[in-house]
């Protein structure tokens, strides 16, 4: 069900990981470690992915190697938006590509996500995921389409800053294909040429009610791929397990690389989903027991308790 699992989202981004608290990452680099390892020991045929770093950034990549964090993950990851929130342009895809490969020539490296939004026009998005496909198709081994649906409003962006980041944070609630009220956009019809090729990066919120509907709807598309998340900060809710495996079982027929992330408030170091751990082996306990649920090494009848530290 599992065939690679993320270590983080962009952790070189201050809106996902609290740099106040890290500001050389080498808190992040150990976390990476000890995740790793707990991977590699539940399932070695999971493929460990560093966090997607966004801004794509080579001097990042070296300051984490510098802290041995690139020899626990098998493959490198980027994340771009070129027309929403980087300052480089669309077309500049193939060198971002290029320094990052050139930074760590014995990894691959993964798009995992790139998105254009119609905040500004539909158009625009459509525009965006056409020269994406022709920029990225075939250049690199796994692309996902960051996303299916529009954030509900009403929801909020999982960001450090929200509000005071301005228009760039109202632009995450315009990133779907299918707008918040179900109604297709014009790019979702192109994007179904591009399934095949291009996964999708869909996160949900705990009890998500989008959930089957998106399903259906990648089906209908014929998406392969899909990118994800799994929660600590949502492990320790009532009926987490009954969540995890309800979401996990109803994404069956997709390949899935799922994203570890968000440090519950009462374990990090400040009490925010950002913030480093006070326990990161506790944050890598987790991770080997999701990959054991959800990737085991043998199929068995039963799938194991959820151990949490609390």
């Amino acid at each position: 069900m599992i065939e690679a699992a993320m270590i983080w989202n962009e952790p070189n981004n201050k809106s996902h990981w609290d740099l106040t608290l890290d500001p050389d990452w080498s808190l992040y680099a150990d976390m990476v470690v000890r995740v790793g390892a707990a991977i590699e020991q539940a399932n070695p045929r999971v493929t460990r992915v560093l966090g997607g770093m966004s801004p794509i950034d080579p001097s990042w990549l070296a300051r984490i190697e510098g802290h041995g964090a690139l020899d626990a993950v098998d493959v490198v990851a980027v994340h771009g938006f070129p027309l929403d929130w980087n300052l480089w342009p669309i077309n500049a895809w193939p060198d971002k590509i290029v320094e990052i490969e050139q930074a760590v020539p014995d990894k691959p490296v993964w798009v995992t996500e790139v998105g254009v939004g119609s905040f500004g026009a539909e158009e625009v998005q459509l525009f965006g995921l056409r020269r994406t496909a022709e920029l990225l198709i075939g250049r690199v081994p796994n692309i996902y389409w960051y996303s299916l649906f529009d954030l509900p409003m009403a929801w909020g962006a999982e960001t450090r800053h929200r509000e005071a980041e301005g228009s760039s944070y109202y632009r995450h609630f315009y990133m779907g294909l299918i707008r918040e009220d179900g109604t297709p956009k014009p790019a979702l019809d192109l994007y179904a040429r591009y399934a095949a090729d291009i996964g999708l990066m869909q996160w949900f919120h705990f009890e998500d009610p989008r959930l089957d509907e998106a399903v259906t709807w990648m089906k209908r598309l014929g998406t392969k791929k899909l990118r994800t998340g799994l929660s600590w900060a949502d492990s320790f809710r009532p009926n987490a397990l009954d969540w995890f495996d309800r979401m996990m079982d109803a994404l069956a027929d997709f390949e899935v690389t799922v994203t570890f992330c968000f440090t519950p408030e009462h374990l990090g170091i400040e009490p925010h989903h950002t913030s480093a751990s006070r326990d990161p082996q506790a944050f890598a306990d987790f991770c080997a027991t999701m990959i054991a649920r959800y990737a085991p090494m043998t199929v068995s009848a039963s799938r194991p308790a959820l151990a949490v530290s609390t």
